[in-house]
């Protein structure tokens, strides 16, 4: 006998049309059941995709293309190139699940009148032993970590979870699985940014000009293909940590100087 659909499933798929995109995954209805693909490949011919069972998503979720751990299953790089065919909700449901874990209980609660949203505050208020001094990072330091964190071109879980003076994820910027508390990843990030801050001081003299190439050489490097591991942040050119820098050269004072050779 089919089980019933849990309420969660049975609403998300109520609403899904005729395609619906999640994160990166495309779903199609077919016939009575579903079709997911990477939203990469929705031109494609069926037949030059890989065909996969629901319950092989996982194995697919864990690597990139390029054979790389993926700590964080809303990374946007999910690999492309596979086809599963969901036979009915259900299947749907160990299919989303194997891509995304929670995905869709975590869209059910966020849709509440009260989402069960825990703030980085209260987070890390409850961290022991090594997190703890996740707490030390004042509210400007904590926002910047959250914004180089979660950044779209890291996570596109939609951010529900702040601090103060940092606003929310807008509706749309990302996908429409929300992020209703802080991460693993966030936790060590925050970690390793406390260490950053403690670590002795260098004073440094540029020139506004020489500050603004600094900050382009920084947003170039954001573009590295070759940063080393998502979640190693001990490397210097991790992006997460490159983000994070770009984020306080451009909280630095403009001065005269800079505007002057922007107008050059």
């Amino acid at each position: 006998m089919t089980a019933t659909p849990n309420p969660a499933l049975r609403q998300f798929a109520a609403q899904l049309g005729d395609a619906f995109v999640l994160a990166q995954v495309l779903v199609r209805r077919q016939d009575e059941g579903f079709e997911l693909r990477h939203v990469d490949d929705q031109s494609v011919d069926a037949r030059q995709l890989r065909e996969l069972a629901p319950e092989a998503l996982r194995t697919l979720a864990q690597f990139t293309a390029d054979s790389a751990f993926r700590p964080l299953k809303s990374a946007p790089n999910l690999a492309s190139g596979w086809r599963t065919v969901a036979a009915d909700v259900e299947q749907l449901g160990v299919a989303l699940d194997r891509l995304y874990p929670g995905a869709i209980a975590d869209w059910f609660a966020a849709r509440g009148p009260a989402p069960p949203v825990t703030h980085y505050r209260e987070f890390t208020a409850r961290q022991t032993g090594m997190y703890r001094i996740t707490t030390m990072l004042d509210d400007s330091q904590a926002g910047r970590v959250a914004s180089a964190c979660c950044d779209a071109r890291f996570c596109l879980k939609r951010r529900l979870w702040t601090v103060p003076g940092l606003e929310t994820d807008e509706a749309g910027a990302k996908s429409v699985i929300p992020c209703l508390e802080p991460c693993a990843v966030l936790l060590e990030f925050a970690r390793k940014a406390v260490r950053l801050e403690q670590e002795d001081k260098m004073s440094l003299e540029f020139s506004a000009g020489e500050v603004a190439t600094f900050q382009e050489t920084v947003r170039l490097a954001l573009e590295s293909k070759s940063a080393g591991r998502e979640a190693d942040f001990a490397q210097p050119c991790n992006q997460r940590r490159v983000k994070l820098l770009l984020a306080k050269l451009e909280s630095l004072p403009r001065t005269q100087s800079c505007a002057d050779e922007a107008s050059d």
